[in-house]
């Protein structure tokens, strides 16, 4: 079967599932029974051989995955197919484990072949018939194969500030001077300057000494892993230092089992915190790192201010990402970057390893309201839940003021709007909107409402100073040409699906988006159901333009509609006006009306979109 989830880490491929992971717009079309648009992707194997040592869990395999593609783009947007003699060597929850990670490899989705293991689980949570074998067909053809021997993978690290970053641990404990000097010049250069990261202070008598360990959510927190780190730290000791670690299941019948069985409480004889079923770490919403310290996480990303920290307010942490396995091989070592691989440990029995799914936990707790919609049934609004500002309609023509110019090699949907406090503000688009850039750009929102007041003011008839001289200077038209804030950056949308990196942008008075490209088609996506042309330079051109440009493009509307793939447009810096050639490929009929319209929410409001 397929499923459209809001999130990036929408992952059940492992299960025989495609599963895409994108923004609300994209969810909203379906719940409105309208179809889902993609270009049909590329397909790559994964061919996996071989077995994995004892120590080495899914996070290894993910991240040495994700080191060897994404910094090529060598499966953006494709779908991976993990097949091979290798699958069956690895359980269900390792498969999870992989799978999930799959995101970070910037590919559109992921799914696996399925074979006896899987029946189990679902035979086990209580969903037999939803199994379906799948297996490669003869003759099937890939774009490309990627092989991965599961008996030469090494216990793995990825260093800040993203999961490609990846070194294996052995490397790390042999050099760590020089890679932490190398990671420290790169991350020092991303943050701009407001904060200065400092690794090597981690560093003691040639040993790497972590802060904090955190295994948790749907890449950590699965039952195997907290098992087997169990295993691990049974009849040891974190020790009373200054290095702690908490463990968050990935849910509740998670946390049940454990519960039950023993293991948490080994885990907290050992010294470790337990903690409910809840994501938080992974977005800063809990057990955020002290300044400057080292946080080792079995989690999904390490981002700069991912975990919670503030670069703008002089507050950084560096996360690396590492199994579970070897988390608590270094909490069991005091702290001191130890690799699971390099310790003697009893393994876990097979019968200890079985997860025994209780669901009674939902059953008794969520209400199951599919089919039985209840019109009468009144919604709880509390006064921080507010409705969408009216987003205006794109006119004739375009003229956008650049408030942030980011010239990193790519930038994140964290970045965008980050994570953490601002989940408070989901339900208020003004008040979210407050944070956009705010870890990255600080200024860019203050920037981006001066704009949004030149549209307003133009809208009720009046004439923005600043924008009226530009136009007049260009022989543009006031009355037919839309005002808005623009961003540049060199690949934006990296990460999360959340729709508000894009809204924030809409909201705050954003227009267009220009780009070499795009990080994610999700980010992309976001942008034109939120109204904000996703345009593009021509390849290899560099971008001109800085903080305080303006961009006008005469005939965008128009040529929009008409399928018009290319835009002559002007770079107005100060008196000097430049040429510049923008570019916007590959839209639908639909994604033309979203944009012309203003947004999908206008889009439906006038009509479109129906059978």
């Amino acid at each position: 079967k397929m499923i459209l989830g809001s999130d990036s880490h929408t992952r059940y491929g492992a299960l025989g599932t495609l599963a895409i992971g994108e923004g609300g717009g994209e969810l909203a079309k379906q719940l409105l029974g309208r179809t889902y648009d993609v270009a049909c992707p590329g397909v790559v194997a994964i061919y996996l051989t071989g077995k994995l040592p004892v120590g080495c869990g899914p996070h290894d395999v993910a991240i040495a995955l994700v080191g060897a593609t994404f910094p090529q783009g060598l499966v953006k947007n494709k779908v991976l197919e993990f097949i091979g003699p290798g699958v069956a060597s690895l359980s269900a929850d390792y498969r999870i484990g992989i799978d999930v990670m799959t995101t970070e490899t910037s590919c559109l989705t992921s799914i696996w072949q399925t074979d006896d293991v899987i029946r189990a689980y679902y035979e086990n949570i209580q969903r037999p018939a939803d199994f379906k074998v799948l297996i490669p067909g003869e003759g099937a053809y890939y774009d490309s194969v990627v092989t991965i021997d599961l008996s030469q993978v090494e216990p793995m690290i990825a260093l800040p500030f993203h999961p490609s970053i990846a070194y294996t641990i052995h490397e790390v404990q042999e050099n760590p001077e020089k890679i932490f000097a190398e990671v420290e010049e790169a991350c020092n250069k991303q943050l701009g300057g407001k904060v200065t990261m400092d690794l090597r202070h981690n560093i003691i008598d040639g040993q790497v000494h972590c802060d904090q360990g955190v295994i948790v959510g749907c890449s950590g927190g699965m039952y195997e892993n907290i098992c087997e780190a169990a295993a691990i730290l049974k009849g040891g000791s974190i020790g009373n230092g200054y290095f702690d670690m908490s463990v968050y299941p990935s849910s509740t019948p998670i946390s049940l089992a454990i519960t039950k069985n023993g293991i948490a409480a080994t885990l907290m004889e050992a010294g470790c915190v337990m903690k409910p079923a809840f994501c938080g770490p992974c977005f800063g919403a809990g057990d955020t790192p002290a300044n400057n310290s080292l946080s080792i996480r079995h989690a999904t990303r390490n981002f700069a201010n991912r975990e919670g920290s503030k670069p703008a307010n002089g507050q950084i942490a560096a996360v690396a990402l590492m199994d579970a396995r070897s988390i608590a091989a270094t909490a069991r070592n005091g702290g001191v970057l130890t690799a699971a691989t390099d310790i003697d440990y009893d393994e876990p029995t097979a019968e200890e390893m079985v997860y025994h799914y209780d669901g009674s936990v939902y059953e008794k707790r969520c209400y199951e309201g599919f089919g039985k919609a209840d019109p009468t049934a009144e919604l709880r609004y509390g006064p921080n839940i507010k409705d969408w500002p009216q987003m205006p309609k794109l006119e004739d023509d375009l003229l956008v003021k650049l408030c942030a110019v980011i010239r990193d090699p790519v930038t994140t949907t964290d970045e965008l709007i980050p994570s953490g406090e601002t989940s408070s503000y989901r339900s208020n688009p003004i008040g979210l909107s407050e944070f956009a850039l705010s870890r990255r750009v600080p200024e860019y929102v203050g920037r981006s409402k001066a704009v949004r007041a030149m549209e307003e003011a133009r809208e009720a008839g009046e004439v923005p100073e600043e924008a009226a001289k530009v136009l007049t200077a260009l022989g543009g038209d006031l009355k037919k040409t839309s005002i808005g804030s623009c961003l540049y950056a060199n690949r934006p949308g990296d990460g999360s699906a959340r729709e508000q990196a894009a809204s924030c942008q809409k909201v705050l008075g954003g227009f267009a988006n220009i780009c070499q490209e795009y990080a994610t088609k999700r980010y992309r996506s976001n942008c034109i159901n939120w109204g904000m042309t996703p345009f593009t330079l021509p390849e290899g051109a560099a971008f001109p333009g800085e903080v305080g440009d303006y961009v006008y493009i005469p005939g965008l509307r128009a040529g929009i509609l008409a399928g018009q793939e290319e835009f002559a447009a002007k770079l107005i810096h100060g008196d000097t006006v430049t040429d510049l050639t923008l570019l916007c490929r590959g839209l639908t009929e639909n994604e033309r009306k979203i944009l012309t319209e203003g947004c999908l929410m206008n889009y439906y409001a006038a009509g479109y979109g129906k059978d």
